[in-house]
C-alpha cells in the first residue's frame, strides 16, 4: 500500500504537462485565433446577417453573441494566465489566485430554442467551437487546479463583476515587474 501511495504521488497530469510546456502554444493560438475570428465575424459579416433575422431570431442572436463573447473572453483570460505562468512571468500560485476570477461555465442557448434554426451557419459554427474550447479548458483547469476551486474562492456577500474581473486579469497577465 505504501508503494502505491508513492506511485500515485508521481502521477503525471497530462493537462498540467500540456499547459506548462511548449505544447501549450497550439492551444493558446487556437483560443486566441477563435477570439479574433469571432470578433471579426461579429463586427463584419455577422452584423449584416443579423439584420436579415426576424425579431425573435435577432433577439436570440444578440443574446447568444453576448454569451459567445463572454465565453471567449473568459477562455482568453485563462489562456493568458497560463501563458504568463508558462513564461515565468507569474508563479503557479499567483495564477491559481488570479484564475479564481475566471468563469469557465458560460452556457449557450440550445438548438431547441425558438429562433435557433434561423441563426446564421457561420455564427453557429463559432458558438459550437467556443463551447468545445471552453469544455477542453475547463477539463484542463479541473485537472490542474482541482474542481470547485473557483466557486470556493468567491467572497461571500459580493456579486461578481465580470468586467472588473476581466480588467484585473488582463492587468495581471500583462503586468511587468
Amino acid at each position: 500500500m505504501n508503494e502505491l501511495s508513492k506511485g500515485s504521488a508521481k502521477t503525471v497530469k497530462l493537462a498540467e504537462r500540456r499547459v506548462f510546456t511548449q505544447s501549450f502554444k497550439p492551444l493558446y493560438q487556437e483560443g486566441m485565433g477563435l477570439v479574433e475570428q469571432a470578433a471579426e465575424y461579429l463586427d463584419g459579416k455577422g452584423r449584416v446577417e443579423a439584420k436579415k433575422l426576424s425579431r425573435l431570431g435577432a433577439t436570440l442572436y444578440a443574446a447568444e453573441s453576448m454569451r459567445l463573447t463572454t465565453r471567449l473572453m473568459q477562455v482568453a483570460s485563462w489562456l493568458l494566465l497560463q501563458r504568463a505562468a508558462n513564461s515565468g512571468e507569474m508563479t503557479r500560485d499567483q495564477v491559481a489566485s488570479e484564475k479564481a476570477k475566471v468563469r469557465l461555465d458560460t452556457a449557450s442557448a440550445h438548438d431547441e430554442a425558438a429562433g435557433w434554426a434561423e441563426l446564421p451557419e457561420d455564427f453557429l459554427d463559432l458558438v459550437t467551437r467556443s463551447l468545445r474550447l471552453q469544455a477542453l479548458v475547463r477539463r484542463m483547469d479541473e485537472e490542474i487546479y482541482g474542481s470547485g476551486a473557483v466557486a470556493d474562492m468567491q467572497p461571500m456577500g459580493r456579486r461578481p463583476n465580470p468586467v472588473s474581473d476581466q480588467i484585473s486579469l488582463l492587468n495581471t497577465a500583462f503586468a511587468r515587474g
